[in-house]
């Protein structure tokens, strides 16, 4: 049975694209608060918890659904698995890679005086975090690309929920330069560069799902369902909970959850 969407609920490109503005400011905005002054470890864990939570209600509330309605098992079967495929390859391959950079740093790592005595920018590039960074930004890109491929709301309440994501992000990133020893400056500079993966995500998924339909789109969203899905459970939660967990940190995943319910249902 062949799938269509009407072309009708798909926002114009440059929309698209304007969207994705937002999660990547926010990002560097992030940045600059963390060297301006690091929020305490337990208002991070809360981010993390609600952005859990807000992405996990616009999986349920508005790409799932979608999913269902159209009966396509086979072609939601082949995007759920290639999507699960792609996030375990990915994670693979990012670990590999801060692996590889591990024994380097230990070898150089200054002794305990040294590193407030050295330059801002003498410190080096931490390369396996950033590249690591960069692909889970382009792929937050791809994912928008996706959501807005489903609808226009689809894609707002989406590039809300990664805005929320990517202001952690953004906080974590720059906290961990400024432990290597990089100036504060700098640090913000090397976030909002990152931050870029995060449009030419957004500008790829945009160009390539422009106009898809049928069986190719329920393939692309079962992809989406399975990342997000993957992005919740696999490193916004396991990230949160390195926190020691209280009521209330708990309990910003369900206000999270509850918030973008309701907003998905008045919007």
């Amino acid at each position: 049975m062949l799938l269509t969407i009407p072309t009708a609920v798909t926002p114009p490109w440059s929309t698209m694209l304007g969207f994705s503005l937002l999660p990547a400011v926010v990002m560097i905005a992030g940045a600059a608060l963390a060297v301006w002054r690091a929020p305490g470890p337990k208002l991070r864990s809360a981010i993390l918890h609600f952005a859990a939570g807000v992405i996990f209600s616009v999986v349920a509330v508005e790409l799932l659904p979608d999913i269902v309605q159209h009966h396509a098992p086979y072609e939601v079967a082949l995007g759920f698995g290639l999507g699960v495929a792609t996030m375990l390859g990915l994670r693979y391959f990012t670990q590999r890679l801060e692996k590889k950079e591990e024994p380097v740093d230990a070898g150089n790592e200054p002794a305990a005086g040294a590193r407030t005595t050295a330059l801002p920018g003498a410190a080096s590039l931490p390369w396996g975090l950033l590249v690591a960074i960069g692909i889970d930004i382009l792929i937050d890109g791809l994912l928008l690309g996706i959501g807005f491929a489903a609808g226009a709301k689809e894609g707002t309440l989406l590039a809300i929920a990664l805005t929320i994501e990517l202001l952690s992000l953004g906080l974590a990133t720059a906290i961990e330069l400024r432990q290597d020893g990089h100036g504060k400056g700098r640090a913000v500079a090397i976030v909002a560069g990152t931050s870029l993966m995060l449009l030419v995500g957004a500008g790829i998924g945009t160009t390539v799902l422009r106009g898809a339909t049928g069986n190719m789109l329920e393939i692309v969203l079962s992809f989406g369902l399975a990342a997000l899905l993957f992005l919740v459970t696999e490193e916004l939660l396991t990230e949160a909970h390195e926190e020691t967990e209280t009521p209330l940190l708990t309990l910003a995943f369900f206000v999270g959850f509850l918030l973008f319910l309701i907003l998905g249902m008045v919007a």
